[in-house]
């Protein structure tokens, strides 16, 4: 497979599946050079992972 096979592959798999930015660079930190955009979506998700686990402990707190 040539390089311009392989890059048509991959942005038809983009285009299909609509992949917008690395999956993994969404899922945890990385020492990477990283687009200001994913490093602001990381902490949004951590941000709410994290407020998602406190109202969790809140609400189990009052039921026991």
């Amino acid at each position: 497979m040539s390089q311009n096979e392989l890059d048509a592959a991959v942005a038809e798999f983009m285009r299909t599946r609509g992949v917008t930015r690395c999956p993994t660079a969404c899922a945890v930190p990385t020492h990477a050079d990283v687009a200001e955009t994913d490093r602001a979506a990381l902490r949004d998700y951590s941000a709410a992972k994290e407020a998602a686990r406190l109202e969790k402990t809140k609400v189990y707190q009052l039921i026991v």
